[in-house]
């Protein structure tokens, strides 16, 4: 979503190498670059406006430390006013009432308010709470099938509804039923509209009324900018909006949503919701975000989701066998690309490492997960004696494994050779040459936590 912001923003610091104090006159020129890139990346104006004053006001007159250039204390100035623009911190959704904590979607359709429920669902369950979703859209065409589809596919429980019954009374019922259900959780869907109206409004109303939701959160489509601010406030000034959820961050939206959405409504951002997948929804941390924007990466959210996500024990047991020198085999490989397609794949990890801003389209564009899929889909066309053992792979074998996978013998070729390397880099990390790398690695870093 930032791709473009990240680009200008990176690439503005060259003007300031050398100067020994920050000024009016040579931070005119990358202020002005910062106005522009804020303005094309459709941030709200008078958003635009009061960011780069307060950057200014910042900047002017302080002296640079020893150890930094003029462009690094500029640059720590923007990224803490970022954080500002968006919300010091990470506001977690409040279940702390008295369960069932109710949590009430709102917003326009097309938005993807329901899918959003399936996310939230899903990431709820993890932290290992009980969940019941219910729909109250009975306007759009199987609005209620899709949500109990979700609802089956993350493992919740869903309450059944009609398009023919009120929406207030399909609320009343599943609050009544998900407290005799001893539920933690119960999430509400509503209908939306292709535009804000007043039926829709006074509906979602009269909803809020008859169950009390402790959460209000508005579903925003991201692709829609600065109009996704404008609209979030509309909506907060006829609900009590407790935060908002913005969806289709992977898309090519350019960010101004999420730099306007809190200055404009005074709601923080809880969630982002960044692809079709229902794991695809991550909690909204304005520091990431900022460090995300500069191109400094987002290394602490990254580990955060290896951590849930990847099989712990695998990780493990391959740590163990590199460590006894036993050869590294395709199975071995097969697992490490789909543990990191487990985390979005290549350009989930590229956009969360530092750096990946300066780095030409061109370049992105070549790196995508098809190979990697590719690459699985040749290793599960061999035989297990074939994935233990790749040096029995001989000609015939190896047109049979094109032929299984749907590739060409030059892609299994590719494949054994990169597996080649890698099975003599982790050689290299056998035994006691791991042992002097940790112990080197620990010199020079020493807060590493092995």
């Amino acid at each position: 979503m930032f791709d473009n912001l990240t680009k200008r923003l990176s690439g503005l610091l060259d003007g300031l190498r050398g100067q020994g104090r920050l000024t009016e006159d040579n931070i005119k020129d990358t202020l002005r670059e910062v106005r522009m890139a804020l303005l094309e990346a459709d941030v709200a104006l008078p958003v635009v406006k009061s960011f780069v004053e307060r950057v200014r006001e910042r900047a002017v007159g302080q002296e640079v430390l020893t150890s930094l250039t003029p462009g690094q204390v500029f640059v720590k100035i923007v990224h803490d006013e970022l954080v500002a623009l968006m919300g010091q911190a990470n506001a977690a959704l409040d279940l702390a009432a008295q369960p069932p904590a109710v949590v009430l979607m709102a917003g326009l359709q097309g938005a993807g308010k329901t899918t959003s429920v399936g996310k939230l669902a899903r990431l709820l369950k993890e932290q290992k709470k009980k969940v019941m979703v219910v729909s109250c859209d009975v306007y759009r065409p199987a609005a209620i099938k899709q949500l109990e589809t979700l609802a089956r596919q993350v493992g919740v429980e869903f309450f059944p509804s009609r398009p023919d019954e009120d929406p207030v009374i399909i609320a009343q019922a599943a609050l009544k039923h998900a407290r005799t259900q001893y539920m933690d959780v119960l999430l509400v869907d509503t209908a939306g509209r292709l535009h804000i109206d007043e039926a829709m409004m006074d509906e979602v109303r009269r909803i809020h009324a008859a169950i009390d939701p402790v959460e209000t959160l508005f579903v925003v489509d991201s692709m829609t900018g600065q109009d996704a601010a404008n609209t979030a406030k509309v909506f907060n000034e006829t609900l009590p909006l407790t935060g908002v959820i913005l969806t289709k961050t992977d898309g090519d939206a350019r960010g101004g949503a999420a730099l306007s959405v809190r200055q404009i409504t005074g709601k923080p951002i809880k969630f982002l919701g960044s692809g079709e997948k229902l794991a695809a929804l991550e909690p909204f941390h304005p520091e990431r975000v900022a460090s995300r924007i500069l191109g400094m990466g987002d290394v602490v959210s990254l580990v955060e989701e290896a951590h849930r996500k990847l099989d712990k024990d695998k990780a493990e047991a391959l740590v163990a066998k590199v460590r006894s020198g036993k050869t590294f085999n395709l199975e071995d490989m097969r697992d490490q690309m789909e543990q990191m397609l487990k985390l979005g794949g290549l350009s989930t990890l590229m956009d969360k490492l530092p750096g990946m801003g300066r780095v030409p389209d061109e370049l992105k564009s070549k790196v995508n997960d098809r190979d990697v899929k590719r690459m699985i889909a040749i290793i599960n066309a061999m035989t297990p004696a074939e994935r233990h053992n790749p040096d029995i792979i001989k000609g015939s074998r190896k047109r049979r494994i094109a032929q299984g996978s749907g590739m060409q013998v030059q892609d299994v070729n590719r494949l054994l050779k990169q597996h080649m390397d890698m099975r003599d880099m982790m050689k290299k990390l056998s035994g006691g040459n791991m042992g002097k790398i940790m112990r080197s690695l620990r010199g020079r870093m020493p807060g590493l936590p092995f």
